[in-house]
């Protein structure tokens, strides 16, 4: 898989927005946060298989086992996704999926893996505990590796049937050699583990910590796995109990609907591992100087949903980006890009055949929306770049593909043919879809940039042909964003366009929109 990623950088930079190309791989990170493969042991027994847990409760209980007749609650199994729009279907399901199995130890941490019997350039095996009842989706491989016992969702064990089910799963971690997993307890003590997960801005609420929102935080010991998104200040809690160390990691799959993903194989979200911690709950603060990838996911995360939060009607009063968004982070690229080829933007072969060559069926399979370049940026740097590219996000949410698609090819065209910045020249054809999009873009991340670090407005993006400068004279004399948006119709593709849309929108303001326009040469 590593080998085509780098292939298909020379597209992700000829679909970006100006801010140097390369590929970044870290091996280890800080703060007990590990990237790279997932290195496995041996084989584990686990100790909440069907007949594991019979044995510890007929060893704890021998004159009331036979009162309690052990059933599979849960199928831990494992899928081989054929392709990416089966991945979809899985995930559609609800289910959560790990891309190594749970019952063997963990020889060294990381954040992905990657069977060797698949190969490097197919989806992975994904791991998952699904009820028993579950209906497995058509056409889907699969594999049922163990029948399991989880207490809590056997409703037999909510009544009081004096059988202290801690008690029975302590022993089956001793029967099946486990026991040092277990943290030794007094009678039916175990917790739901809660916490919170905090990020710094120096820039920004005097530098204090402050919520990592709307992330999955994951837990599991062997096959009993907890799951729960942080609210908008960090703070999340699971549903589930533990008395053992579980092992933590961040998903970052939001709960506003867009996933951060690029882990060198084809999975919905990146996940960063953070090792394990108590059962009460795992706490952390990520500041600049921790794991860098982490804290470029969090940033990344924490801008976009600051941004889905703002386009409600009573903030910013545009559309959304499209659901399912897919973000990809490059460490190591100045450049980003919203080509939301993910969501079906068309990019013409001919044009990047001699880039990608063989590679284009694989990249018109594992598809991003987004990128985001963070070489060499803190917070606000890399705040300032998501806020655009969701911009952009938005603005092919209302245009669709009749828009988008000569918009990037404008873009590809005049970085191969004219050598100038991505933008070009401002003199081939369809410069315009990019003159608008770009201003829309550096507007947004001008005015929200403004809104989270004070001070005066920038005007970022204006060194270039287009002028930003005109959407933030507009704002400042009163005409919001969702009325400029207005503006930004399929139909709208040159400058002329846009003004004459605009005064016809609001023609109780010719006289001040003709007089922006024309101080600014337009």
């Amino acid at each position: 898989m590593k080998r085509w990623v780098l292939y298909l950088i020379p597209l992700l930079m000829l679909g970006a927005c100006d801010r140097s190309a390369g590929f970044e791989e870290n091996s280890q990170g800080q703060d007990g946060v590990y990237h790279g493969m997932i290195e496995l042991g041996e084989k584990l027994d686990d100790p909440y298989t069907v007949e594991n847990m019979q044995a510890a409760l007929t060893k704890v209980y021998p004159t009331k086992a036979d009162r309690h007749d052990i059933r599979a609650t849960d199928l831990y199994v494992r899928f081989l996704p054929a392709d990416d729009e089966q991945l979809k279907r899985l995930k559609a399901l609800d289910v959560y999926l790990l891309d190594h199995p749970m019952d063997y130890r963990i020889v060294r941490e990381g954040d992905y893996y990657q069977d060797p019997d698949v190969g490097d350039d197919a989806i992975t095996w994904q791991y998952a505990v699904v009820p028993h009842d579950f209906s497995f989706p058509d056409g889907i491989r699969y594999e049922l590796l163990d029948e399991c016992y989880i207490a809590e969702h056997d409703p037999v064990t909510r009544a009081d049937d004096g059988i202290d089910w801690t008690r029975v799963e302590e022993e089956a971690y001793r029967l099946t050699g486990n026991e040092k997993l277990w943290i030794p307890r007094t009678k039916g003590e175990s917790h739901a583990p809660a916490g919170r997960i905090t990020i710094e801005d120096p820039a920004f609420s005097g530098g204090k910590p402050f919520g990592v929102a709307g992330v999955k935080v994951v837990c599991n010991i062997f096959v009993k796995i907890a799951s729960a998104y942080t609210d908008r200040d960090g703070y999340y809690q699971m549903g589930k109990s533990f008395s053992g160390n579980p092992r933590y990691r961040l998903v970052f799959q939001n709960s506003k609907g867009f996933n951060i993903g690029l882990n060198l194989i084809i999975i919905p979200a990146s996940v960063s591992t953070l090792g394990k911690g108590s059962p009460e709950g795992m706490d952390v603060n990520i500041a600049a100087g921790s794991d860098g990838a982490l804290f470029r996911r969090c940033v990344v995360n924490n801008a976009a949903y600051d941004y889905y939060s703002r386009c409600k009607d009573s903030d910013l009063g545009i559309p959304e980006p499209p659901k399912d968004l897919r973000i990809w982070i490059f460490p190591d690229l100045t450049s980003s890009s919203t080509s939301m080829l993910h969501h079906g933007a068309f990019l013409s072969e001919d044009l990047l055949q001699n880039y990608l060559g063989n590679y284009l069926s694989i990249v018109q399979i594992f598809l991003p929306d987004i990128t985001i370049g963070t070489k060499s940026m803190g917070y606000d740097g890399i705040y300032r770049m998501t806020v655009h590219e969701l911009a952009h996000a938005s603005h092919y949410a209302q245009v669709k593909n009749k828009y988008w698609n000569p918009y990037i090819r404008y873009v590809i065209k005049s970085f191969i043919t004219e050598g100038w910045d991505p933008y070009g020249s401002g003199t081939a054809s369809d410069a315009g879809y990019c003159e608008l999009g770009e201003m829309w873009g550096y507007f947004v991340e001008s005015t929200l940039y403004k809104d989270r670090y004070g001070g005066d407005l920038p005007v970022y993006g204006n060194r270039f042909w287009f002028k930003p400068d005109i959407f933030c004279e507009l704002y400042k004399r009163g005409t919001s964003h969702k009325e400029i948006f207005r503006a930004l119709t399929a139909e709208v593709t040159t400058i002329d366009d846009l003004k004459d849309k605009l005064i016809s929108l609001y023609p109780d303001r010719e006289e001040k929109i003709g007089e922006i326009f024309q101080a600014y040469g337009k």
